[in-house]
C-alpha cells in the first residue's frame, strides 16, 4: 500500500504533479473537474502565446476598437426628468402616467413658485406684523422680474362676459392665484398686478376695488345681472379693502377696512385661525395647513402661534403662455414659440428665486426661503454633470499608484509602465463600454456620471494588478515565448470567474424595477464586460511588449534607455544524483538556480558568478513549521547573505527592497491566522459581526427624502428642509377614467370619495366647507338654480312659456328641466313641475347628467376651476342668453361620456417612508373597492410616482439578492467545478451582504432603490476578493493548512493592490459636493470593499482550512528501501546549498529541487520530451506556484 511520506521529507520547491510516475495522482471523483480545467486552462494558454506573437496587433486592433467605441459618447444622452428616471416602464404607475398625458397632455396646468419663512431664532413666533410685513417685502421683491407676474401668472375661471367693456376690464383685474397668508389681510392685494380705467376714476387697481360699489357705479351703463350673480355665488363681496391692514398707519389703507378708523394692528393668530381667502370667498379658501408651518394651539384649539409662513405663486404652463401672448404685438419679433415660451418660464423663476433669497438683509430676524420647479431642474442639471476635475484626479491618483506599486528596484523585475498602460487601458474601456451605452440607446443619468467612472475604474484594476503579479512570477525556466501564455493559464480562470459574477450581479441589480438604476445596472455591466475584453486580451499584449523591454536590459518607464545594471539567471541543466538520491518513480530531478548578479565596480561588467560545488544543507526554520514550503518560482529576491564582511557587490538592493507583500503573507500573515487560537478568534469576531448585523438591519428605514439629495450648507437644502419640518403636504388627485357610465354611477363615485377622504393622511375641509369636488360642485349648483327656478314659479316670474321675468338662474333651470335627451323629441314641458334637478337621495337624473355638465362648466367657471375636475373631453360651450327669443337658445348640447375627470386632495403629516406607504395603501385600497362597484379610478400625485416603489422593494431586494447568490453558485461550481468551494464562497458573499445591509441601518442609511442596487452588485464585487483564494486553495497540495498558506501567498497581493485600487478610485467620490454621493456611494462601496478584503483574506481562509474540500491532486509515493530518507532537520524540507569553501566575495545561492509530474496529455497538448534525452527543454520545469500548476500546456511555437 502507497502512503505519502511525512512533509519533512518533501523538497520545499515541491509543485503539483504534471506527469503521472504512480498512479491514483487524481484524487479519486476529481478526475473529470480537473481535466476540464485543464483543458480550458490550456485555451487560455494558446490565447496568450497567440497574443504574445502578435502583441502589437493585436494592441493596435484593441486601441482601435476601443477607441471607436468611444465615439458613442458624443450620443449620450443625460436624463434629468424625474418621472422618467423613477417611474418603472410598463407599471402600474406608469400606466396610469400615460392615461393621465394622454387626455390631458404631458405638462401639468401650471408650476409653483414657494416662499417659505422661518424666524432665525429657534421656536420664535412668527404671527406678528413685523413678520408679515418682511414677508410681504420679499413677495413684493421676488414677484418685480422684467415679465410682469399678471402677465404670466396662471388665472383659474375667468369668466366669459358678454360685455365686452367688462370683459376687457376683467382681463386685466383678474386676480392671479396665490396662496398666502397676506390674503388674510389687505396687504394680499399688492400682490395682485394689473390695472383697469375707467374715465372719471382712479386707476383700478386690487387695492382700492370694491366689487360690489363698482358695480353699483356701472348699473346704469350696462346690463350687468349676469356678472353681478357670479360674483354674489363666488361670494367676492368687498374683496380685499374689507379686509384689515396689517399696518393701518400705511396712507392707503382702505376707509373699508375694519381697523382703519381705530388704528390698531390686528390680532394676526386670529385673524389666520381657519385659513384665508383669496378674492372669492366660496372657491378660494386656503386652509391653515397651506400657509403656517409649527402651529401651537390652546386647549379650545385657538391658534396661539406658528413658525413658520408659506407663499406660493402659480404661474402658467409654456403651452398657457404660449397660446396667451400668441399674436400679441409684444412678441411678434422675438420669434415666439412654445420653447420660447418655456426658456421665459425658466428665466422668471431662477431671478424669483434669486430675488427672495436677497430680498431681506443679513441682520433681520427671519429669514427667507425660495424654491421653484426650474431649482429642482437645475439641481438634477448640476447632481448629473461630469466633475472633469475629479475625473481626471482619480485616473491621476490610481496612475500614480500603479506606478508606485509596480516599481522595483531591479529593473527586470519593475513594472511600472505596465502599471501606468494598465490604467490607461482600463480607461479606454471604461470610455468604450459607456459609448457602447450611448449607441445602444441607454440614456445617462447621475448615477452614471458620478459614480460609474470611479467604480469601474476600480473594479478593472484589480484584474491588471492580478495579472501583473502573475507574469513577474511566472515559473523558472518558462520560456520567453510561452510567458504570457502561462500567465493567462494560471491567472485566466480567476479573471473569467470574477468577471462573468460581476456582470450577472449587475443584471441582476437591473431587476430593481427603477429606470435610471436598471440604466445604471446595465451600463455597469456592459463596462465590466469591456474591462473584461482589455483585461483579457489587450493587456497580454501590454506585457509581451515589457517583457521585449525587459529582455533586452530597458529601464522602466523610460524604454528608450539601457539599465546600467541587470539582473540575469543562469539555468542550471538537470544533472543525474548519485545512486539512491531520488525516490522510485519520479522521472527525473531537475534544478534551477538563481545567481547573484555581481557587478564589477572598475569595468561596470556584469558577472553572474556561481559557486563550484552544492551540497544539501537544512534550510531555516518555518513559520508554519513542515507544512508550508518555501515558494517555488516566487520573485527574484536574495535569500543568502555575503559571506563576512570583505568587499560588497556594487549592485545590491536594500533589505527594504526586498518586502512585498507575499513575503509578508508566508512569513507573518499565514502562519499567525492559521493557529488554532486565532481562527477560533476570527469564527467568533465573524459570529458577532454577522449577529450585530442582523440587529442593525431591523433599523433600516425605507425612504429617500430629497433633502438627501441636495448638498447640504445651500439655499436649496435649507429651503427643502424647512418644507419638510413645516409643510409636509403633498397635492394628489383621485382619477376616475371611463369605461363607465359617470350618469349611472353617481352613488358610487360619492362613496369613493367618501372613502377617500376617510383616508388618515387626507387633509380633512372645515366642518362649514363643502368638500371641494366636482361633482358636489355640480350638484350644489343644480340645486341651487332649481331653488332659484321653484322661488320665481312661485312668484310667477317663471311660467310655462316664458322665463324672460325670472332670474338668471331660474332661467338656466328651466331650460335644463324641460330637456328629455330624445332626440326626436328634445323638449317636454310638462317637466317643469314633475322633475327636479337633484333628486331626493342627492343623485342627478342620468338623462340630464351630460346636458347639465355642459350648462355647469359654461355659467360657473369659478366651481369648475375650483373643483379641478379637468374634464376629458371637454364639455361643448354653451352661452346662456335669457332674452333670446328664437328658441334655438333652448337647445342644450349633451357633453361627450367622460373618460378623464379628478378629485383633488391634500395629503398631510407624510414624514417618514411607512406614512406613504400606509397612505398609498389605503388609497389603493379605495380605488380597489370602487372597482368592485365598477368604477375605475386610480389615485394621482407625487406620492404615488416615487413612492409607491417602496411597497414592494424589499420584496424585489430580496428575490434580486438570492437568485444572484444562486447564479454565483451555478457560475462557480461551473468553473471551478467544485460544488463544496463555491457553497463556500456563497456563504462568504451572504454573509457580506448581510453585514453591509446591518451597517447601513447603524450609519443611518436609508433603503430606497438605490443601496438595493449596491447591495445586489456587493455579491459581484465581492466575489472579486473570494474567488482567487478559493481557486488557489483548490488546486494547491497537502493539507488543509497548508493549502491555506499557498493560497494566501499566491493572492494576498493581488487582492490587497485590487482592494487599495478600489478604495483609490472610490476616494473622488469623497469630495463630491453631494452628500448623497458621498453616504449613498463613497461610504457604502467604500465598506464593501474593507468587508470584501476582510472576508477574502481573514474569514474565507480560515473555512476553508476547517471545512475546505479534500485537494484535487495527491502525490502518491511508494514504498522501497533506496528511498533516500536524510535526516529531516527542524522545520523539514531540503535545500540546496553552498560549500562552506565558497570565497567570500560570491553570493551564496540557494535553489529548490523540483519533482515534475504531469497529468494525461489532452487531445493536440505539447509533449515534452523525457528526461534522458539530451535535449532538454526548459518548457519542462512545471509552474512552481499559481494554480495552472495543473494546466496542460499547448505547443506554443517561438516567435521569431
Amino acid at each position: 500500500m502507497a502512503r505519502p511520506p511525512p512533509l519533512g521529507e518533501l523538497p520545499p520547491g515541491y509543485t503539483s504533479p504534471a506527469r503521472p510516475a504512480t498512479p491514483q495522482i487524481l484524487a479519486g471523483s476529481l478526475k473529470a473537474p480537473l481535466w476540464l480545467r485543464a483543458y480550458f486552462q490550456g485555451l487560455l494558454f494558446s490565447l496568450g502565446c497567440g497574443i504574445q506573437r502578435h502583441c502589437g496587433k493585436v494592441l493596435f486592433l484593441g486601441l482601435l476598437a476601443f477607441g471607436a467605441l468611444a465615439l458613442g459618447l458624443r450620443v449620450a444622452i443625460i436624463e434629468t426628468d424625474l418621472e422618467q428616471l423613477w417611474v418603472e416602464a410598463g407599471s402600474r404607475v406608469s400606466q396610469e402616467l400615460e392615461y393621465t398625458k394622454e387626455k390631458l397632455g404631458e405638462e401639468a396646468a401650471y408650476t409653483s413658485q414657494v416662499l417659505i419663512q422661518t424666524p432665525r431664532r429657534e421656536g420664535e413666533n412668527i404671527l406678528t406684523p413685523e413678520a408679515l410685513g418682511l414677508h410681504l417685502q420679499a413677495a413684493l421683491t421676488a414677484s418685480k422680474v422684467s415679465w410682469d407676474l399678471n402677465k404670466i401668472c396662471y388665472k383659474s375661471g375667468v369668466p366669459l362676459i358678454e360685455n365686452g367693456m367688462i370683459e376687457r376690464m376683467i382681463e386685466k383685474l383678474f386676480p392671479c392665484v396665490i396662496l398666502t397668508p397676506l390674503d388674510c389681510f389687505w396687504e394680499g392685494a399688492k400682490l395682485q398686478g394689473g390695472s383697469a380705467y375707467l374715465p372719471g376714476r382712479p386707476d383700478i387697481q386690487w387695492t382700492n376695488l370694491d366689487p360690489e360699489q363698482l358695480l353699483e357705479e356701472l348699473g346704469p351703463f350696462a346690463s350687468l345681472e349676469g356678472f353681478r350673480e357670479l360674483l354674489d355665488k363666488a361670494q367676492v363681496g368687498q374683496a380685499y379693502v374689507g379686509r384689515p391692514c396689517l399696518h393701518p398707519d400705511d396712507l392707503h389703507c382702505p376707509p373699508s377696512a375694519p381697523n382703519h378708523h381705530s388704528r390698531q394692528a390686528p390680532n394676526v393668530a386670529q385673524e389666520l385661525s381657519g385659513g384665508c381667502h383669496g378674492f372669492s370667498h366660496k372657491f378660494m379658501h386656503w386652509q391653515e395647513e397651506l400657509l403656517l408651518g409649527g402651529m401651537a394651539r390652546d386647549p379650545q384649539g385657538q391658534l396661539l402661534r406658528a413658525e413658520a409662513l408659506q407663499s406660493t405663486f402659480l404661474l402658467m404652463s409654456p403651452r398657457q403662455l404660449y397660446e396667451h401672448f400668441r399674436g400679441d404685438y409684444q412678441t411678434h419679433d422675438i420669434g415666439w414659440s412654445e420653447e420660447q415660451a418655456g426658456t421665459v418660464l425658466q428665466a422668471w423663476q431662477r431671478r424669483f428665486v434669486q430675488l427672495a433669497q436677497e430680498s431681506l438683509p443679513e441682520n433681520a430676524s427671519q429669514q427667507i426661503h425660495a424654491f421653484s420647479s426650474t431649482t429642482l431642474d437645475d439641481i438634477l442639471h448640476a447632481f448629473s454633470e461630469v466633475s472633469a476635475a475629479r475625473v481626471v484626479g482619480g485616473y491621476l491618483l490610481m496612475l500614480a499608484y500603479a506606478c508606485v506599486t509596480m516599481l522595483r528596484w531591479d529593473c527586470a523585475q519593475s513594472q511600472g509602465a505596465v502599471g501606468l498602460a494598465g490604467v490607461l487601458l482600463v480607461a479606454m474601456a471604461v470610455a468604450s463600454g459607456l459609448g457602447l451605452c450611448a449607441l445602444l440607446g441607454i440614456a445617462f443619468n447621475a448615477a452614471t456620471t458620478q459614480v460609474l467612472p470611479f467604480l469601474a475604474l476600480g473594479i478593472g484594476v484589480d484584474d491588471i494588478f492580478l495579472l501583473a503579479h502573475a507574469f513577474t512570477e511566472a515559473p523558472p525556466g518558462t520560456p520567453l515565448q510561452e510567458r504570457t501564455g502561462e500567465c493567462l493559464q494560471r491567472t485566466g480562470t480567476s479573471v473569467t470567474l470574477t468577471s462573468i459574477n460581476n456582470m450577472v450581479a449587475f443584471f441582476m441589480a437591473a431587476l430593481v424595477p427603477i429606470p435610471a438604476l436598471r440604466a445604471f445596472s446595465l451600463q455597469a455591466a456592459i463596462v465590466v464586460g469591456c474591462n473584461f475584453a482589455a483585461v483579457m486580451l489587450v493587456f497580454p499584449a501590454v506585457l509581451s511588449l515589457d517583457l521585449h523591454r525587459r529582455h533586452c536590459q530597458r529601464l522602466d518607464v523610460l524604454c528608450c534607455f539601457s539599465s546600467p545594471c541587470s539582473a540575469r539567471v543562469i539555468q542550471i541543466l538537470p544533472q543525474e544524483l548519485g545512486n539512491g538520491t531520488v525516490p522510485v518513480g519520479i522521472a527525473h530531478l531537475t534544478a534551477t538556480v538563481q545567481a547573484f548578479a555581481h557587478c564589477e565596480a572598475s569595468s561596470q561588467h556584469v558577472v553572474t558568478i556561481l559557486p563550484p560545488q552544492a551540497h544539501l544543507v537544512p534550510p531555516p526554520s518555518d513559520a508554519l513549521g513542515s507544512e508550508l514550503f518555501s515558494p517555488g518560482g516566487s520573485t527574484r529576491d536574495l535569500l543568502g547573505q555575503e559571506e563576512g564582511t570583505g568587499q560588497k557587490a556594487a549592485c545590491k538592493s536594500l533589505p527594504c527592497a526586498r518586502w512585498n507583500l507575499a513575503h509578508f503573507a508566508r512569513s507573518q500573515f499565514a502562519p499567525l491566522l492559521l493557529q488554532f487560537h486565532t481562527k477560533a478568534v476570527v469564527l467568533i469576531l465573524s459570529g458577532a459581526l454577522l449577529g450585530l448585523s442582523l440587529y442593525g438591519a431591523t433599523l433600516v428605514q425605507d425612504g429617500l427624502a430629497l433633502t438627501d439629495v441636495v448638498p447640504r450648507g445651500t439655499k436649496e437644502h435649507a429651503f427643502l428642509s424647512a418644507q419638510l419640518r413645516y409643510f409636509s403636504l403633498y397635492e394628489v388627485a383621485l382619477v376616475t377614467q371611463g369605461g363607465f357610465d359617470y350618469a349611472h354611477s353617481q352613488r358610487a363615485l360619492f362613496d369613493l370619495h367618501q372613502r377617500f377622504s376617510s383616508l388618515k393622511a387626507v387633509l380633512p375641509p372645515p366642518a362649514t366647507q363643502a368638500p371641494r369636488t366636482w361633482l358636489h360642485y355640480y350638484r350644489n349648483w343644480l340645486q341651487g338654480i332649481q331653488a332659484a327656478f321653484d322661488q320665481d314659479w312661485a312668484s310667477g316670474r317663471i311660467t310655462r312659456h316664458s322665463y324672460r321675468n325670472g332670474s338668471e338662474d331660474g332661467a338656466l333651470a328651466y331650460k335644463l328641466l324641460v330637456q328629455t335627451g330624445d332626440a326626436q323629441e328634445p323638449l317636454d314641458f310638462s317637466q317643469l313641475t314633475t322633475r327636479k334637478l337633484v333628486d331626493k337621495e342627492g343623485l342627478i337624473p342620468p338623462e340630464l347628467f351630460y346636458m347639465g355638465l355642459t350648462v355647469w362648466v359654461s355659467s360657473d367657471p369659478l366651481g369648475l376651476a375650483a373643483s379641478q375636475a379637468n374634464f376629458y373631453p371637454p364639455p361643448p360651450e354653451w352661452l346662456h342668453d335669457k332674452y333670446d327669443t328664437t328658441g334655438e337658445n333652448l337647445r342644450i348640447p349633451a357633453a361627450q361620456p367622460l373618460e378623464f375627470a379628478q378629485f383633488p386632495f391634500l395629503l398631510h403629516g407624510l414624514q417618514k417612508t411607512a406614512d406613504f406607504v400606509e397612505a398609498i395603501e389605503g388609497a389603493r385600497a379605495a380605488c380597489a373597492e370602487a372597482g368592485r362597484a365598477g368604477v375605475r379610478a386610480y389615485p394621482s400625485g407625487s406620492p404615488f410616482l416615487f413612492w409607491e416603489q417602496y411597497l414592494g422593494l424589499r420584496r424585489c431586494f430580496l428575490l434580486a439578492v438570492c437568485i444572484l447568490l444562486l447564479c454565483t453558485f451555478l457560475v462557480c461550481a461551473l468553473l471551478l467545478l467544485n460544488p463544496w468551494t463555491a457553497a463556500l464562497i456563497v456563504l462568504v458573499l451572504a454573509m457580506m451582504t448581510v453585514e453591509l445591509f446591518g451597517i447601513m441601518g447603524f450609519l443611518g442609511i436609508k433603503l430606497s432603490a438605490i443601496p438595493v442596487v449596491i447591495l445586489v452588485a456587493s455579491v459581484g464585487i465581492g466575489v472579486e476578493f473570494t474567488v482567487h483564494v478559493a481557486l488557489g486553495f483548490l488546486t494547491a497540495q497537502g493539507s488543509r493548512n497548508l493549502r491555506a498558506a499557498q493560497a494566501l501567498e499566491r493572492t494576498f497581493a493581488p487582492v490587497t493592490d485590487g482592494a487599495i485600487s478600489t478604495l483609490l478610485g472610490l476616494l473622488m467620490l469623497a469630495g463630491s459636493n453631494f452628500d448623497f454621493i458621498v453616504r449613498y456611494f463613497f461610504v457604502v462601496l467604500t465598506i464593501l470593499t474593507l468587508l470584501g478584503l476582510l472576508h477574502g483574506l481573514v474569514l474565507l481562509p480560515v473555512l476553508l482550512s476547517i471545512l475546505g474540500p479534500p485537494p484535487e491532486v495527491v502525490q502518491m509515493y511508494k514504498e522501497s528501501a533506496e528511498v533516500l530518507s536524510p535526516p529531516a532537520p527542524q522545520g523539514g524540507g531540503l535545500r540546496w546549498g553552498v560549500s562552506s569553501t565558497l570565497p567570500q566575495s560570491f553570493a551564496r545561492v540557494t535553489t529548490s529541487m523540483t519533482v515534475a509530474l504531469h497529468p494525461p496529455p489532452l487531445p493536440g497538448a505539447y509533449i515534452h520530451p523525457a528526461s534522458e534525452e539530451p535535449a532538454w527543454s526548459p518548457a519542462a520545469t512545471p509552474a512552481a506556484s499559481g494554480p495552472s500548476n495543473l494546466g496542460s500546456r499547448g505547443l506554443c511555437p517561438a516567435s521569431g
